[in-house]
């Protein structure tokens, strides 16, 4: 089962649920931080094993001794990631969506393509797992001034293992790179909080994902804070509300410590355990 945390605004606390569900399992689970502008699991987790890679895609690069400066590449492109201006032809790397067709309406083969760097992909074991249970991480970063995070995120989830549970802890809102991470998962979290903004945002993100045809669920972190708002909306939309966590000294004091909150706060450990049982109840 693959399990996607997200929401529709930053800040809700995703890595909060994605990084205490993944501690809480009694079995196999592979925990993937696919907010790669900006990824923190890692943060509260002790990982061992470590190894990482670079992410590249495809660019293109212009023969000029074989351009004849047609223009076909130009206007082929969407995304003016390459420009025909008189006799010359250059090529922007940093608008380029790595396509391939350029090079496919090259008449005389002067596109070829070659592999650029625009991240990282790091893989682990976590070791601050009660009774060493097995926890697989990997975590994908966008690098600085890079635009894309879509193939990053792609390289992170196809990490998702075959067999058991899989966590993706998402980036945030309702934008591409959201929605690449929840695409094709079984189930999406959704974290929220009890205000006007946070119900504002968990429309917008329940609507994306309706519209991807993935079944969701709503956590409320900070419950203790708000007036019930989304809880009304939950009701009247017929989304279940798997869990409320009340606003809590001790787990912000973890928080500020590097804690995960079911280590400072054992007593939602139980509730995390049980919530793949829920989710599965509440799937149509």
């Amino acid at each position: 089962m693959i399990i996607s945390v997200a929401s529709g605004k930053g800040g809700t606390g995703k890595t909060t649920v994605a990084v205490s569900l993944a501690l809480s399992q009694k079995v196999p689970v592979t925990l993937l931080d696919c907010d790669v502008e900006e990824p923190n699991a890692a943060l509260f987790l002790q990982l061992v094993d470590r190894s990482e890679r670079a992410v590249t895609v495809p660019v293109p690069v212009i023969d000029e001794s074989k351009c004849i400066a047609c223009g076909g590449c130009a206007r082929f492109c969407e995304f003016n990631a390459i420009v025909h201006i008189g006799t010359s032809v250059m090529a922007f790397h940093e608008l380029c969506h790595s396509c391939g067709g350029c090079a496919l309406v090259c008449p005389t083969q002067a596109i070829s393509e070659v592999q650029s760097p625009i991240g990282t992909l790091l893989t682990a074991r976590v070791a601050n797992r009660p009774e060493k249970r097995s926890i697989t991480f990997a975590q994908g970063t966008l690098e600085v001034g890079k635009a894309l995070s879509p193939p990053v995120i792609r390289e992170v989830r196809s990490l998702a293992a075959p067999d058991g549970l899989t966590i993706i802890d998402c980036p945030p809102g309702t934008s591409c790179p959201m929605s690449t991470a929840v695409s094709g998962t079984d189930y999406v979290v959704l974290v929220t909080e009890p205000t006007p903004f946070g119900l504002h945002d968990l429309r917008l993100a329940v609507e994306t994902v309706r519209k991807m045809g993935i079944p969701c669920g709503v956590i409320i972190n900070r419950s203790t804070n708000g007036d019930g708002r989304v809880q009304k909306y939950c009701a009247k939309q017929g989304i279940p509300v798997l869990m409320e966590i009340p606003e809590d000294r001790k787990i912000a004091e973890g928080y500020s410590r590097g804690l995960p909150l079911v280590e400072c706060a054992s007593e939602y450990r139980s509730d995390f355990a049980q919530l793949p049982e829920r989710i599965t109840r509440s799937m149509p």
